[in-house]
């Protein structure tokens, strides 16, 4: 039996040699290769943190002492070492989820995937404890270096680092490219000496001096750059954390187990707020990882794991690679669109665009707040940025749409990647809540392409608009087949008419299915469903679904029944949206609005979880046949079943 096999949690760490910890973490890495290969999911980052977080279970105590993770992703090796080895279904539904989770262990505290938040967890835990006067138990955020390039991190720095006797250990996890570390004697001294405090009381007469000189320009320049480039690239990091009052030890081999416990155990014993910048390599361990030079394999679909090679090949193009190579040609016919991203150029696939225009092409680190007030001043400063983003992660930045581009009437595109239910990643991934959170801003159009060559078309009617912030978008995965469209009913298409007239122009029916986005094809396949039932029915694309297209509540009033479909919250959402403009029109009849029900979807396939929360044709079919039988029986004897117009 291997020493994993023995490891049912974090206690079972303790009593094991340097030498057993060693055997350990290769036989962690072997795990990992092995079941991640399988499944996919996030193999290069944990691959780099299986020695940092041995350490970590050895020094503290959790779930006593509090371990949080920022992002959850590199969570992998926490979970195996807090007794959970079934990897078999990870990231799939009734397995364990890519991320921490509550529902799975106690150790696990926050369930959180959106980067540079642990830092304010990790404040507020540290204040409840003194609050409650539970003195005894720490807390410690591992947060690696491109999360610190969130300005959410650096406020709560600022807070962390006021309270000196409130004991938060902050473990950097820098996993890019590292110059050689300082160890030896010395470099134990000096850490020692940082966490003593006599050199506190130095540090804090020496700011008071320092700060009566103003300190403005080219240094706050270089710190803040420094910090987006990543730590290593200081010469002294150590300056810039103890300049807020931080103590900082290191840099430290994030690979040797014995300097990395070394490194914890002192800042634990010093009582107050500690860094400890622990240097890592993504994907460490493991050759295919550690020679791809794109990520790394931080995000892995199911591998070979002798080459590390896919082991399917994409069945065709992505959504995400329909808009990068069109945003290569729009590039090419003008030169003021610019493209923006938050540090995920390949995954929101601006990498082509920044290949061909490397100056037209901003990186801002996690920093969505930041990027959308900047769009707004690209687009005030005479050119059109597109922000391509994944759709949940637009919501992090809500007020700078609403304040900083709609108020402005600024011509702003926002391209959101992972739309709709995503399903693997788990809630906080789907990009359910974006077309309910933008209905409220004021000016702001938001298009939902069906198919690839409506990505193509609405892209360039989006960046047409230069008065107003505009919204593409589209879900993740491999696009669907080209769904034509057999007329035009103002801004709408209409994709398919059954009844002795079909295909028609929408004359009017028992049902009128407005299908949004990608839900084109479960629409066409309701209305074929419902022909099979005698009810004729009209299915239309409104295209740009916000502002809701004015000849939409008149085609509604032809109708019997209006019927919406959306990958989306159904609260707020574009079914809402139509029922305010039948409403304000004058317009009654019934709307049966489809769509994401108000909760968080736990991870699974997509259609899996389609199917649990019935919103695909089948189930949906089911309940318009009951509400057209329904309306039916309402009608009085001898008057046609006609709604109101």
């Amino acid at each position: 039996m291997g020493l994993l096999e023995s490891i049912r949690g974090p206690r079972d760490l303790k009593a094991l040699s340097p030498e057993q910890l060693t055997v350990l973490a290769g036989e962690i890495r072997e795990f990992l290769v092995d079941s991640v290969s399988r499944t996919g999911g996030h193999l290069g980052p944990n691959l780099g943190v299986v020695e940092l977080t041995l350490a970590l279970h050895r020094v503290f105590d959790s779930p006593h002492d509090k371990i949080l993770w920022d992002t959850g992703h590199q969570s992998y090796v926490h979970k195996i070492v807090t007794g959970r080895h079934d990897f078999a279904k990870l990231r799939q539904e009734g397995g364990l989820s890519g991320y921490p989770s509550q529902a799975e262990s106690e150790h696990d505290v926050i369930e959180n995937s959106h980067a540079s938040t642990v830092l304010s967890y990790a404040d507020g835990f540290a204040k409840a404890f003194q609050v409650r006067g539970l003195d005894d138990r720490h807390v410690v955020a591992v947060i690696g270096d491109g999360a610190l390039t969130g300005g959410m991190a650096w406020e709560a720095l600022n807070n962390i680092a006021a309270a000196k006797d409130r004991p938060v250990v902050i473990v950097v996890n820098d996993n890019e490219r590292s110059y050689a570390p300082t160890v030896g004697g010395l470099a134990n001294h000096l850490a020692t000496l940082r966490t003593t405090r006599g050199y506190e009381r130095f540090l804090d007469w020496g700011k008071g001096v320092l700060g009566r000189t103003p300190v403005v320009g080219q240094p706050v320049y270089d710190i803040l750059h420094g910090a987006k480039k990543g730590l290593k690239d200081f010469v002294a990091p150590q300056g810039l954390f103890e300049d807020l009052g931080l103590k900082y030890i290191g840099p430290v081999d994030g690979h040797d187990a014995e300097q990395m416990e070394q490194a914890l155990r002192k800042a634990k014993g010093f009582g107050g707020p500690v860094i400890v910048h622990a240097l890592t390599q993504k994907g460490r361990g493991y050759d295919p990882a550690r020679n791809d030079e794109a990520d790394q394999f931080h995000a892995v679909n199911p591998i070979h794991p002798e080459t590390g090679l896919p082991i399917a090949k994409a069945s065709g193009a992505s959504w995400t690679s329909v808009f990068a190579d069109e945003m290569v040609k729009v590039g090419a016919e003008r030169d003021d669109v610019v493209g923006i991203t938050a540090a995920m150029l390949i995954p929101v696939g601006l990498h082509k665009f920044a290949a061909a225009y490397p100056d037209r092409t901003f990186d801002v680190g996690i920093a969505e707040q930041h990027a959308v007030t900047s769009a707004a001043g690209l687009a005030l400063g005479g050119l059109h940025p597109v922000f391509a983003v994944y759709a949940t992660f637009l919501n992090r930045a809500f007020d700078q749409v609403l304040m900083d581009c709609a108020l402005h009437k600024c011509g702003v595109t926002f391209v959101l990647d992972r739309a709709g239910v995503t399903g693997f990643d788990g809630p906080s991934h789907n990009g359910m809540w974006d077309m309910s959170i933008l209905q409220v801003v004021p000016g702001l159009r938001l298009a939902a392409p069906r198919d690839a060559a409506q990505v193509r078309a609405q892209l360039r009617e989006a960046l047409d608009v230069d008065d107003a912030p505009t919204v593409v978008r589209f879900a993740k995965g491999t696009v669907g087949p080209e769904v034509p469209a057999v007329g035009r009913i103002g801004g709408m298409d209409v994709l398919r008419r059954t009844g002795p007239e079909r295909n028609g122009g929408g004359e009017g029916g028992d049902v009128l299915i407005v299908s949004v986005g990608t839900m084109a094809e479960a629409g066409i396949e309701i209305a074929e469903r419902l022909a099979d039932q005698g009810i004729v029915s009209t299915v239309v694309d409104p295209r740009w679904v916000k502002p809701v297209d004015p000849e939409l509540p008149k085609l509604a009033a032809r109708h019997r029944l209006v019927v919406t479909l959306e990958d989306n919250s159904r609260i707020g959402g574009v079914g809402s949206a139509i029922a305010q403009a039948m409403r304000d029109a004058g317009v009654d009849v019934p709307l049966r609005d489809f769509g994401i029900p108000p909760e968080f979807l736990d991870h699974a396939t997509p259609g899996s979880i389609l199917s649990r929360i019935g919103l695909n044709a089948q189930d949906i079919s089911l309940q318009v046949v009951g509400e057209v039988a329904r309306l039916a029986a309402d009608t009085p004897p001898g008057e046609t079943a006609k709604p109101v117009s």
